[in-house]
């Protein structure tokens, strides 16, 4: 593996917004046969996946994170009166980092990764039919009647009850007050506030709704095939979060990874290495054999990366 360069950049979003992106790409490596889009969780900075990206830059995969608008080096100044929704982070956001990664690498698969709600952003943007496939990680809608239970009430009265309150005094929700991440405009944090029922409804913010229908109607004309990871034991990213997500998504092809810690526990410690290190092997085999094709390098890269 070499090591890649990191470009700090900027990326226009599809209605002229300008957003800060970090490209992470194989020095000399002009014409990848694979490029990614990072789509990240709701007000967790792209500096969070700065290590993965660097990682699947250095196999000759370039990758662009990018934030939000609104959140981290996307943000111009205050957030008290600055106009965001969901619809601008899908729509606008990830419509403008596929264009513009699409256009840097004119021949290359372009891939989809997401993370958390990332997953649900990633496919309303209006040129997804750029994308080849799709990685989902920890993939969820927000719904709070799929979080585990000991967390279900906590998170109700965290998201329903003190972020619309304390978004109403600031302008914005104070999540970094919290320590919850990076404070989140006021029009998203609201219609995270209003997500109430298992259904997205966005008329719950917006009486019209005309945009956010026109967006959920786009996940149903996707057809691509996913790759989805997640945790048994997250409490938030849930086997039924995780489900909630896919059925907005009914054209996907999908294989579901469930990591489960609890498979392990009887397992002596040694061993548990040793089938880890064999696993691991097996990975950097399938990118390194004689015979490798698509299907070995994507498996691989995922593996060895996770």
């Amino acid at each position: 593996m070499r090591q890649p360069a990191i470009v700090e950049t900027q990326v226009p979003a599809l209605d002229g917004y300008v957003l800060g992106g970090t490209l992470f790409e194989c020095v000399g490596d002009a014409d990848p046969a694979c490029a990614v889009v990072v789509a990240g969780g709701g007000g967790i900075p792209a500096t969070r996946y700065r290590h993965f990206a660097t990682f699947l830059a250095s196999a000759g995969i370039p990758v662009l994170t990018f934030d939000y608008r609104g959140i981290a080096r996307s943000r111009r100044g205050s957030l008290r009166g600055f106009q965001a929704c969901a619809e601008d982070w899908s729509e606008w956001d990830c419509g403008g980092a596929i264009a513009w990664m699409r256009a840097r690498y004119p021949r290359a698969d372009l891939a989809g990764v997401a993370h958390s709600i990332g997953a649900l952003m990633i496919g309303g943007a209006p040129n997804v039919s750029e994308l080849s496939h799709f990685v989902f990680i920890a993939a969820h809608t927000g719904y709070y009647g799929d979080y585990a239970k000991k967390h279900r009430i906590p998170m109700a009265v965290l998201w329903h009850g003190v972020m619309p309150i304390l978004t109403r005094i600031f302008g914005y929700f104070p999540a970094g007050l919290l320590r919850l991440g990076e404070n989140i405009p006021a029009g998203m944090a609201l219609q995270w506030a209003a997500r109430r029922t298992p259904e997205l409804r966005p008329e719950a913010t917006d009486p019209n709704g005309a945009r956010g229908r026109s967006m959920l109607a786009r996940f149903g004309q996707i057809r691509l095939p996913a790759l989805v990871v997640s945790s048994a034991d997250d409490a938030f990213a849930t086997a039924e979060g995780t489900r909630r997500l896919l059925d907005v998504y009914p054209g996907l092809t999908v294989t579901q990874i469930v990591l489960d810690p609890a498979l392990t526990e009887s397992v002596p410690a040694r061993q548990r290495f040793l089938t880890g290190m064999d696993s691991y092997i097996h990975c950097v085999e399938s990118l390194c054999g004689t015979f490798i094709n698509d299907f070995a390098r994507d498996d691989g890269l995922v593996y060895v990366g996770s």
